[in-house]
């Protein structure tokens, strides 16, 4: 019988994980949830005998973290803006673009635990699954050293790009974020079709409706198509990432 030593306990992985966490002056107390944070479903499925379970719960405790700290440093630091203009700062900052971003420049994709099939496909540079692993890791600094630690992270490795974000001309770009959330979570491309339009020539509303399929998720209205389709694309974002 072949004993496997699960992830979590395997050598090369605690070395691996343990040397990046001291490059970023992380002092851990367990390292587990850290390699936990690497472990993709794919690898799950392939060899659950190695990686018995995956980082999707500390991705949903690590993007909570996230907004939290994110939100109140918005609250705090930019007192002149409205609500909704936070929310698109917000959005912005905590898009899966700029996470993957981030995750690149800490090296993060080295140390992810794929399947074959994911590994083939390119996983290591798919921007969804990077920007899940940082609020994965997220996750697993809150779990092991609490709010402060999991916060300084976020503040030095992600809310410092707030300034990068302000000085883009656009910090929306909605149309690019559901195509790219379509695609990765559901492997399908969003499209827009025309579903009303009112006024006279000079003054017209369109109005536009967003599909998955057949699917209708979502209307906007703008005074361009173009316009209804941005709006469309950020009610439906917002509302699947909410």
């Amino acid at each position: 019988m072949v004993i496997v030593r699960k992830a979590i306990e395997d050598e090369i992985q605690i070395k691996k994980v343990s040397n990046l966490l001291e490059v970023l002056g992380i002092d851990y107390k367990n390292i587990s949830n850290y390699i936990l944070a690497f472990i993709h479903r794919s690898i799950v499925n392939e060899r659950p005998d190695f990686a018995p379970e995956h980082n999707e719960r500390l991705e949903f405790l690590g993007d909570a973290v996230l907004e939290l700290v994110i939100t109140g440093n918005l609250f705090v630091n930019f007192p002149e803006k409205a609500e909704g203009e936070l929310t698109d700062l917000r959005s912005a900052i905590v898009r899966g673009k700029n996470l993957a971003k981030i995750a690149k420049s800490l090296g993060f994709s080295e140390y992810l635990l794929l399947g074959k099939g994911e590994e083939k496909g390119g996983g290591r540079e798919n921007n969804y699954l990077l920007a899940n692993v940082v609020e994965a890791f997220i996750g697993a600094i809150y779990v092991d050293l609490g709010f402060e630690e999991a916060s300084n992270f976020i503040n030095k490795h992600i809310y410092s790009t707030v300034k990068e974000i302000l000085n883009k001309e656009s910090i929306k770009e909605y149309k690019t974020l559901i195509q790219e959330y379509a695609q990765a979570k559901f492997d399908i491309t969003p499209t827009y079709e025309l579903i009303d339009e009112k006024g006279l020539d000079h003054e017209k509303v369109f109005t536009v409706g967003l599909y998955f399929k057949s699917e209708l998720k979502g209307t906007g209205s703008g005074s361009s198509k173009k316009k209804a389709q941005e709006e469309a694309a950020k009610n439906v974002y917002l509302e699947l990432t909410k």
